[in-house]
């Protein structure tokens, strides 16, 4: 049976002190810049930037990293988590092997504050892919969210489908993993999961967090 671990501290910190083996992926949401109001706009976004070069220099060179981030709109100005994202993968010296967009509402619908999509970004230091290892560049749905912050279901599964599929994945680590969403998917998929979460709260709803198989 595959396991699940969570640890109850700063996932920053936690991620400075590993090194990971070639069968761990990183997949996670970073933080908004309102869920870490003491940094201020610009802080968080140095932050955002460092961490996210953090967590592709800690995995091995064939290991990969997924992010998924939704852009928000602050003082009239759009603030473009992708690109953020992809400043420090790029630091970090690694590549993008896709940037998929997933629907957060229908097409056409008109939304405020937050865009109607989510980044889904895939990067590795040396992994490549080839043309039959490619799916599909927009998700329609970003499936059931296990809280307001939360990955959706459906956008967590294609993640484990594919990490299954065309990498040595065999432990899935989120270092900012919420309620554990998906930390949960990747059991279904018969991956193991390591999460790290600073709520006490949610570090304990993550532990044991069960989703609907489908």
């Amino acid at each position: 049976m595959p396991t699940r671990e969570v640890h109850c501290t700063d996932g920053v910190a936690w991620l400075a002190a590993q090194r990971f083996a070639p069968e761990v992926a990183i997949v996670t949401s970073m933080p908004d810049s309102s869920e870490v109001p003491g940094l201020g706009f610009e802080g968080w976004r140095r932050w955002f930037i460092d961490t996210a070069a953090l967590i592709c220099r800690q995995l091995d060179d064939e290991g990969v990293a997924i992010f998924y981030q939704t852009d928000v709109k602050l003082d009239g100005r759009w603030v473009d988590k992708g690109f953020l994202v992809g400043t420090g993968a790029e630091a970090a010296g690694s590549s993008c092997l896709w940037h998929k967009v997933v629907c957060r509402a229908p097409a056409g619908i008109i939304t405020f504050g937050r865009p109607a999509y989510a980044h889904l970004q895939c990067f590795s230091r040396h992994k490549r892919l080839e043309k039959g290892q490619a799916f599909a560049d927009v998700l329609p749905r970003l499936g059931e969210m296990t809280w307001a912050r939360a990955m959706g279901v459906e956008a967590c599964e294609a993640i484990a489908t594919f990490l299954v599929k065309h990498t040595a994945t065999r432990t899935v680590v989120d270092p900012f993993c919420g309620l554990g969403t998906m930390l949960a998917v990747a059991n279904q998929h018969g991956l193991d999961a390591v999460g790290v979460e600073l709520s006490a709260k949610r570090a304990e709803k993550a532990r044991t967090l069960s989703l609907r198989q489908r």
